[in-house]
């Protein structure tokens, strides 16, 4: 299925549908998922619809408190987020009305509260992130609001390589970026892998 046509299953879907409607889009590190959101985003605009992205990295943990709990070096597995606050924002958002949210700035690695509006007029929302789809006791409780859910199914040999480019686009020697890889985000891939909830459409 194109992306096009993925926006015009979304927007009809929304056209019947009461509220907000809440499309999720998940996938392991390096599946593409911001690409992606972003793109199906601009394809349901084309279509004359009001849409946003949210990501769920505006939920990370601040560095203090990972230190704190040894979980630095594991920044971006599942514990390293704050799921409680993140499925509470999902769910003001499908209450409909202004939700301000939080964003992440990766160039200071570092989560800023407040500020971002999602407007009460805008219906659609394409909501990106690792965990959306998976089946752990602090994230499935997420799976039932979800109106329609797509998952990017990206075999493991793809997303290493894209994971030690991503090092290598960072600076980090070839053994660095191996290691960094191999170290913290593909064991978080094999953990969405293993644990993923059954999504509307794989990609």
């Amino acid at each position: 299925m194109t992306l096009a046509e993925l926006a015009r299953l979304i927007v009809g879907r929304a056209e019947t549908s009461q509220g907000r409607f809440l499309t999720a889009l998940a996938g392991p590190p390096a599946s593409g998922k911001s690409t992606v959101a972003e793109d199906l985003r601009d394809a349901v605009l084309a279509l004359g619809q009001k849409c946003e992205v949210v990501p769920m990295d505006g939920f990370h943990l601040d560095n203090s408190i990972l230190s704190a709990r040894g979980l630095l070096p594991r920044k971006g597995a599942p514990e390293t987020f704050d799921a409680a606050g993140f499925a509470t924002m999902i769910d003001r958002l499908k209450q409909g009305g202004e939700v301000i949210i939080p964003t992440f700035d990766r160039s200071r690695d570092i989560a800023i509260a407040g500020a971002r509006a999602v407007p009460s007029d805008c219906k659609i929302l394409i909501v990106e992130g690792n965990y959306l789809l998976f089946d752990d006791p602090a994230w499935h409780r997420l799976a039932p609001l979800w109106d329609f859910s797509i998952f990017l199914n990206v075999a493991e040999p793809v997303l290493e390589a894209r994971l030690i480019q991503r090092w290598l686009d960072h600076g980090l020697a070839t053994d660095a970026a191996r290691a960094r890889a191999e170290g913290n985000d593909l064991p978080n891939a094999r953990r969405i892998l293993a644990a993923r909830l059954a999504a509307d459409i794989d990609l």
